[in-house]
């Protein structure tokens, strides 16, 4: 399969994408309910048949992004910085050249996969990305290489405490994806987001505050199939400063903005709100 699209033009691979997304959609209805239920109490306010189009535009993203996420491990590292541009590297660059690590928050918005590949291209920053190993290990161990091909290292998610710890002394990008539904629901933030009560992981806060770095939200907008530009914003360049849950706040702020701009480029077949918060 990376082979076969490695050595497609992107015009032909939309063309299996677009088959993709009648067989993933229209024959096995993939994650359909779930996809349903999330849009439904997201937007209480479209109709049925704004729903079912805005359904129908996620399953054809998702089917892009999946083959474009396989594209990736053959991409040149030009084509990538054309197609993954980061449009303001010198928000991260500023801090680097003053010797400090940041961690970067981008959602799963967008062409996220290309977000492990591009940014060691574009900034100064030698790059690590969290990440949940798969159950395969020869999988694991050939997506991690293949991630990891430009300036660009990959830790587990369960090694986010040692990684840090060994990593301080030398300026370094941290990036920590944190729309995910957490497991650890003692230490999560739960904040409203998308008209529903929802549970956020305490990763991003807790090491930011920890080691007083700066926070990066990264909004990736889509320019057109297969194009992608990422903007820098800087939610806090002092930790310190902020109360409590207040790092997790902004960044789902702008992360809720970004997907009500464009609310189908989401991962909504995620089990986003399997978790509800415990009263009394």
């Amino acid at each position: 399969m990376i082979i076969l699209v490695g050595i497609m033009p992107f015009r032909v691979l939309y063309v299996f994408s677009d088959a993709m997304f009648f067989v993933i959609y229209h024959v096995i209805g993939y994650r359909r309910n779930v996809v349903l239920v999330n849009l439904c109490n997201s937007f209480p306010e479209k109709n049925a048949g704004e729903i079912h189009s805005l359904t129908k535009k996620f399953y054809q993203h998702l089917c892009d992004i999946t083959l474009e996420s396989i594209k990736g491990f053959t991409m040149s590292p030009q084509e990538i910085i054309c197609r993954h541009r980061i449009l303001n590297p010198e928000l991260a660059d500023y801090h680097f050249d003053k010797g400090i690590s940041a961690i970067s928050v981008p959602g799963h918005y967008n062409n996220w996969e290309w977000g492990s590949l591009s940014p060691g291209l574009q900034l100064k920053y030698p790059i690590v990305g969290f990440y949940k190993c798969m159950s395969n290990s020869q999988v694991d161990t050939f997506v991690k290489s293949h991630r990891a091909r430009f300036n660009t290292r990959l830790a587990s998610l369960k090694e986010t405490s040692v990684t840090f710890k060994e990593l301080s002394p030398i300026p370094h990008a941290y990036i920590m994806a944190s729309d995910q539904s957490p497991t650890n629901l003692k230490e999560c933030y739960w904040i409203d987001f998308l008209n529903q009560d929802t549970a956020w992981l305490h990763g991003p806060e807790k090491y930011a505050r920890r080691y007083n770095l700066p926070v990066i939200y990264v909004d990736i907008q889509k320019v057109k199939r297969g194009f992608y530009e990422l903007k820098l914003v800087l939610l806090t360049e002092d930790p310190s400063s902020l109360p409590e849950g207040e790092i997790t706040r902004l960044y789902t702020q702008h992360l809720e903005k970004s997907i009500l701009d464009e609310p189908a480029y989401w991962l909504w077949s995620h089990k986003r709100w399997k978790h509800k918060r415990e009263r009394g």
